[in-house]
C-alpha cells in the first residue's frame, strides 16, 4: 500500500490519509469544503461549498496519478437532502464519465460543512 499526500488539498483533521493505493486502486478520504491555503472552510453555500470540494479531490486524485475519469465509485453526504440538485450541478461538471455513485444525508459533517465526497478510482 502507498500513501498519498499533498499539500494542494487540506491535510486530514483527524488519523488517517488523504488517500491510499492499494494496487491499482485509489482510495480517497473523505474531501469537505476546505481551502488548503488558509485551512477554513470556504464561505458560501452548496455550490462554493461543492467547487471546494471538487478542488480538493482534484489535487489528491493528481497526487496519485489519476484524475475525475479515473473515478469507478464515489460516495457522497449532504447535510441537507434539499441540496441535492445543487449538489449534482456542481458534481456533475467534474464527474463527466458518470462513476457509480451514493448520495444520503447526514445528521452532521466535520466543522459543520454541507458535504463531504469519497472517491474510489483506478489507476
Amino acid at each position: 500500500m502507498k500513501v498519498i499526500s499533498t499539500p494542494n488539498a487540506p491535510a486530514a483533521i483527524g488519523p488517517y490519509s488523504q488517500a491510499m493505493v492499494t494496487g491499482s486502486l485509489l482510495f480517497t478520504s473523505g474531501q469537505i469544503a476546505i481551502d488548503p491555503a488558509t485551512g477554513n472552510v470556504v464561505e458560501g453555500g452548496i455550490a462554493e461549498q461543492t467547487e471546494q470540494i471538487m478542488k480538493n479531490l482534484g489535487e489528491v486524485l493528481k497526487a496519485a496519478g489519476a484524475s475525475f475519469d479515473n473515478a469507478v465509485k464515489t460516495t457522497c453526504f449532504l447535510a441537507d437532502i434539499a441540496d441535492f440538485a445543487a449538489f449534482n450541478e456542481i458534481y456533475g461538471k467534474y464527474f463527466t464519465s458518470k462513476p457509480a455513485r451514493s448520495c444520503v444525508a447526514v445528521k452532521d459533517l466535520p466543522k459543520g460543512v454541507l458535504a463531504e465526497v469519497e472517491v474510489i478510482a483506478e489507476i
